[in-house]
């Protein structure tokens, strides 16, 4: 069962009105099929984990960046609810991944070299790994933690399924994988993120920020 507690901890940055638009005309249905089926002839955990992060795409998510008390191990809130950190966790999901677990196991043992931002005393299952910081700091213990674009740089450095971090303009931290863009665009990089429409497929990658760029494939 899961409870919802407490409203508006803040847990990603709140969407902009001017970004509560639809995607991209050239983003379909049928782009999003054709694209995993592209990333499915290639290999590597980078393809899958791309392929299941446009998949996200299809779903119907509101924005709710609500504490939730949830299961564990695999909990998740609401399947219609969800903000960036849940666009990366149920990817990561949809392989057998579950960085809820993960996350808690590491903090269990390591807690004060997590972010101490939310004046929590010990880690919490409930919401941790829906943390963006919380999130970075996992990726840089056991991915591979890449070195961040130059301002003015391309995104050659970016493979697909890689994890990407930014800080938005008004100083929230914001998450997203790394994605082909759709059709003829493939070799492009674009990104899957929820920065409050629900999960959607842009080419976004250096619109922001970028304070973090991870490769992580599950293993510890």
């Amino acid at each position: 069962m899961i409870l919802l507690v407490v409203v508006g901890v803040g847990i990603a940055a709140r969407p902009f009105i001017s970004q509560l638009l639809a995607q991209d005309t050239t983003v379909t249905e049928l782009k999003v099929e054709e694209t995993v089926a592209w990333l499915g002839q290639g290999h590597g955990f980078g393809n899958q984990l791309a392929a299941a992060a446009l998949e996200r795409t299809r779903q119907d998510i509101t924005y709710d960046d609500a504490y939730y008390k949830i299961s564990y191990p695999m909990g998740d809130i609401p399947e219609g609810k969800g903000v960036c950190t849940d666009v990366v966790i149920r990817s990561y999901r949809a392989l057998g991944i579950d960085l809820q677990k993960l996350v808690h196991e590491d903090m269990q043992q390591n807690f004060r070299i997590y972010p101490q931002l939310w004046g929590l005393k010990g880690p919490d299952t409930n919401i941790d790994h829906r943390r963006v910081p919380n999130l970075q700091r996992y990726l840089s213990r056991f991915g591979d933690e890449m070195e961040l674009p130059e301002e003015g740089a391309n995104a050659s450095s970016f493979n697909f399924g890689d994890v990407v971090a930014w800080r938005l303009p008004h100083g929230a931290t914001h998450i997203g994988i790394v994605v082909p863009g759709p059709g003829e665009q493939k070799d492009e990089k674009w990104v899957v993120h929820n920065i409050g429409s629900g999960p959607r497929w842009e080419d976004k990658l250096l619109e922001y920020q970028v304070i973090g760029h991870y490769r992580y494939d599950g293993v510890r």
